[in-house]
């Protein structure tokens, strides 16, 4: 797999300094308060390395008023974990000997297996671990395995089969997930210019903070102004509840907050909150993120048709 991206802001003075094509990356990333929106506008930049990967920066200059809050996804912005994500599920099918119709054409009667191509898709669309499952054996059928003798019916039977959570926290503890560059960099100089820190996640609580200790450390976790993650809210991304609550939560206006996403989804979740929102997108995001800014390029900014984004 190819190296982790870098996940850092430009500072105005460097952003002033780009060619007109926008494509010039700073060395590092300053933030002093107070950071006025205006200044985030427009900053789509890539680095020079072939290899890496673009950040497409997307920032609303509806308001003018300083920036109070950064706002962190976590799977695909803190870490990019979406092949560990994929892998879990896959370990839990086989744990289990889930079967039902296949995702893959090259699968028969072996335990249900999703391929790379099917769960990019499919995390591109659906929000959260548990929606994923709900949507597909919806689609497909509750499965049968060999811990059920019919497909489960009640929500505990359901619930058995999240098994995939626990095993996702155990390829978090192996010690081997590293956190995306610049990240611990950027979280430490947003606290440093006493601009609020938040995670929001709609991932399980308990897998986003086993995630957070063992890759931002306990001071940085406790430090956080504000962490919510899928049992926190009812509705999943794009729903942009979890972003007000975190607003609410922050005391802090929606306008003045800066949200970090790597995914369509989670644009669509910021957006709906009204917060301005960089996406730093990953393998597994990055062809849905130039399809959609390619082709649906108002329906994602409005109502902010002052919206600016690069690629």
């Amino acid at each position: 797999m190819a190296s982790s991206s870098s996940l850092l802001l430009p500072t105005a003075a460097a952003a002033a300094r780009r060619s007109p094509s926008g494509h010039r990356a700073p060395p590092s990333a300053v933030l002093s308060p107070p950071r006025r929106l205006a200044t985030l506008r427009c900053l789509g930049y890539a680095r020079r390395r072939p290899q890496a990967r673009h950040v497409v920066a997307c920032a609303s200059a509806a308001s003018a008023g300083s920036l109070e809050a950064l706002i962190f996804d976590c799977d695909g912005v803190i870490l990019e974990s979406e092949h560990l994500h994929r892998q879990a599920y896959n370990d839990a099918f086989a744990h289990f000997g889930v079967s039902c119709e296949p995702a893959s054409a090259s699968a028969t009667d072996a335990p249900l297996y999703w391929d790379e191509a099917f769960y990019d898709d499919l995390q591109n669309r659906i929000g959260g671990g548990k929606p994923k499952m709900r949507w597909y054996f919806g689609e497909n059928g509750w499965p049968t395995s060999k811990i059920f003798e019919t497909p489960p019916s009640s929500d505990s039977d359901k619930e058995k089969l999240d098994w995939k959570t626990e095993r996702y926290k155990e390829i978090l503890k192996s010690g081997t997930v590293k956190p995306r560059p610049g990240v611990l960099r950027l979280m430490d100089e947003v606290k440093g210019a006493g601009i609020k820190l938040a995670v929001c996640s709609a991932a399980t609580k308990s897998s986003v903070i086993m995630c957070l200790e063992n890759l931002i450390g306990l001071e940085r976790f406790n430090g956080l102004d504000c962490f919510l993650a899928g049992d926190d809210v009812k509705l999943k991304k794009p729903d942009p509840s979890i972003y007000i609550t975190a607003a609410k939560k922050l005391g802090v206006q929606s306008q003045n907050c800066l949200v970090v996403e790597d995914s369509v989804i989670g644009l669509q979740a910021a957006k709906g909150a009204g917060m301005s929102c960089i996406i730093t997108y990953t393998p597994s995001t990055a062809n849905q993120v130039r399809f959609e800014l390619r082709y649906n390029f108002l329906s994602l900014i409005t109502p902010h048709a002052d919206l600016m984004t690069f690629a």
